[in-house]
């Protein structure tokens, strides 16, 4: 009951809740009630204990370490270790690098006329792949390169980086390409591809060679100095942009180039003309199928000149027979004949078995084991001097000779006078010539090597035989190269190899004496005189071999005639040779009027002194 004086609490009537939010509808329905169970105890969810807590933790540190070491480690070598290999790279993607191309040196006479030196041209390439409309950059061009427009759609349309549309084309065209509207040449570049021009043409140019289409020499002077030519190439290293226009702030840095040397030949390009218009005269005479001449400074062993005909212009190299690019001179070798007696005599005459006096009964003919060696025409014994030998080119008498002298001591003279050896001469493709021991040499052969068969020599091998004689019997190995100049001025001389002596003085002027009278009354060759200059001199007419039946028979002649003047003060020595193998002709007959051609020139272009004495009188056969 409530206390005195209150009311009682007003009890509403329950209402049933509803949850709020709630959409209308039917009223949940609940479990029927049931009996009340007593609460039990608590259920705890499970949890883990301090130390599976930590060692979790442990694990984890260690792995994030473990990632922050590999981090750091990999900064460490992308900063320390390759930074500066991948800033080098960087920096490399960012270059663009153009080679700066060495201009090759020139080829001189001896006077300082040019007889080899490149132009500034460009070899015309594209980048097909940065070509917006190859069509219209062929049309652009076709007329400036001289080159089809089919061929040069085709070329700018290759799937490639780099193809070449013309090599060797003059500054003036490529500038004319460069003003092209930049949608026209789009893609087109330009690198230095210089043009060797050989002003004098034929005239030297199996001396001085030509390069490829490389720049590389490929012949004569061009191929042993190709080095000294060369010089050094430069590089232009500039750093640019994506679009790779130059960085204004950039890299720049060039390394020029350093141009090759000049070489300066002993020949000089007059006498060399002159050389050379005699030899293809020969040759287009209907008998003669090839020649080569040279001619050397008697004191110094210079070459003042050398040729061979057929010649090529080193220009159009391309255009000749391949077998004809060589230097005849001094890798073709031939039987010489009887020029080759000067050396059986000297080496008589230095041994003290003869004299130029000396009385021999020669006959007609003579026996070398199973053959039978005879003069020119055969004949009764005549009693010639040694000179006489010599002046009337009697096989039988140098065989007689070089049986006193013995082929031991006969092959040791043919070395010493540089028979067998090279030159050394600084040219490429040089033979040795072809001797054979003395031990091998059958009878018949020791009778043919003293009068030049069985033997085989270069010109220039027989040019150096008769300037050790003009130069009183002391050998210059011949050189045809006088000094290099640097590109910066400095020059260098061409080593001089020292003279050997190989006869006496005294067995030399002798020679001298009797080759004089081979050009004089009664001699072999008085074809081979100059008017006011008295002339020494030897022809040689020696078989040449057929390759149609390996023998002689049939081969034609070697033709020879090698000779030096003045007489009473030697200057020149001149060597020719002609090949004729369908001619009888001797050496005394159409070599010795190319050698007197030659030698007149070389004589008056040097300004040498007419003969001041007479030429003395010869006693060839005796009573």
């Amino acid at each position: 009951m409530p206390p005195a004086g209150q009311q009682p609490p007003i009890r509403r009537p329950a209402v049933p809740r509803r949850d709020v939010g709630r959409a209308p509808g039917p009223a949940r329905r609940t479990a029927p009630p049931g009996p009340r169970s007593e609460p039990g105890p608590r259920r705890r969810r499970p949890t883990l204990g301090l130390q599976q807590r930590d060692t979790r933790n442990r694990w984890g540190l260690a792995l994030l370490i473990t990632l922050l070491v590999v981090v750091v480690g990999k900064l460490v070598v992308l900063q320390g270790v390759d930074g500066a290999a991948y800033a080098q790279a960087a920096e490399a993607d960012r270059m663009s690098v153009s080679p700066i191309e060495a201009a090759r040196g020139e080829i001189t006479d001896r006077t300082g006329r040019v007889l080899a030196y490149s132009v500034d041209a460009e070899r015309v390439v594209a980048d097909p792949k940065a070509v917006t409309d190859p069509t219209r950059t062929a049309l652009a061009l076709t007329t400036l390169l001289g080159v089809p427009t089919e061929e040069l759609t085709e070329k700018l349309s290759r799937d490639s980086r780099y193809v070449v549309l013309k090599p060797k084309v003059p500054t003036d065209v490529t500038d004319q390409i460069r003003e092209l509207p930049r949608a026209d040449r789009a893609g087109i570049l330009f690198e230095d591809d210089p043009v060797r021009l050989y002003p004098a043409g034929p005239v030297g140019g199996q001396v001085v060679g030509f390069v490829g289409t490389d720049g590389a020499g490929l012949a004569g002077i061009e191929r042993t100095f190709q080095d000294q030519l060369t010089g050094t190439d430069g590089e232009e290293r500039t750093e640019v942009d994506g679009s790779g226009n130059p960085i204004p702030s950039g890299i720049d840095d060039t390394t020029p180039a350093v141009d090759g040397s000049t070489v300066q030949l002993t020949i000089d390009e007059d006498l060399q003309y002159v050389v050379q218009q005699r030899l293809d005269a020969a040759c287009a005479d209907g008998a003669t199928t090839s020649g080569s001449a040279v001619v050397l400074d008697v004191h110094t062993g210079e070459v003042a000149a050398m040729a061979a005909c057929p010649g090529y212009d080193p220009a159009h190299y391309g255009d000749t027979d391949p077998e004809l690019l060589g230097n005849p001179v001094v890798s073709d070798v031939y039987e010489p004949g009887s020029v080759m007696k000067a050396v059986t005599l000297a080496a008589a005459i230095d041994q003290g078995k003869a004299t130029k006096d000396t009385v021999l009964s020669v006959n007609g003919h003579i026996e070398a084991g199973d053959v039978v060696v005879k003069d020119a025409t055969d004949h009764a014994p005549r009693n010639y001097t040694v000179t006489g030998i010599l002046a009337k080119s009697s096989n039988v008498g140098a065989i007689m000779l070089a049986r006193e002298v013995g082929d031991q001591t006969l092959e040791k003279y043919l070395h010493d006078f540089g028979i067998g050896l090279q030159t050394g001469v600084e040219l490429p493709g040089e033979s040795a010539g072809i001797l054979e021991p003395s031990a091998d040499w059958t009878a018949s052969r020791a009778a043919n090597v003293p009068i030049g068969q069985g033997v085989s020599v270069t010109t220039l091998q027989m040019a150096s035989v008769y300037q050790t004689l003009a130069n009183g019997g002391v050998r210059i190995p011949p050189r045809i190269v006088s000094s290099v100049t640097a590109a910066d001025g400095t020059v260098t001389p061409t080593p001089r190899p020292d003279g050997t002596r190989v006869v006496s003085q005294d067995t030399a002027s002798q020679l001298t004496y009797m080759l004089e009278a081979v050009v004089g009354k009664g001699g072999t060759a008085p074809l081979g005189a100059v008017d006011g200059f008295r002339v020494v001199g030897k022809t040689g007419t020696a078989q040449r071999a057929n390759p149609a039946c390996s023998c002689y028979a049939g081969g034609g002649y070697f033709t020879t005639f090698v000779g030096y003047a003045p007489a009473d003060d030697p200057q020149y020595v001149v060597a020719v040779d002609l090949e004729r193998p369908t001619s009888d002709a001797e050496g005394g007959q159409v070599a010795a009027p190319v050698f007197s051609d030659v030698m007149r020139f070389a004589l008056t272009s040097g300004g040498v002194v007419p003969s001041g004495s007479p030429r003395p009188d010869f006693t060839l056969l005796a009573p």
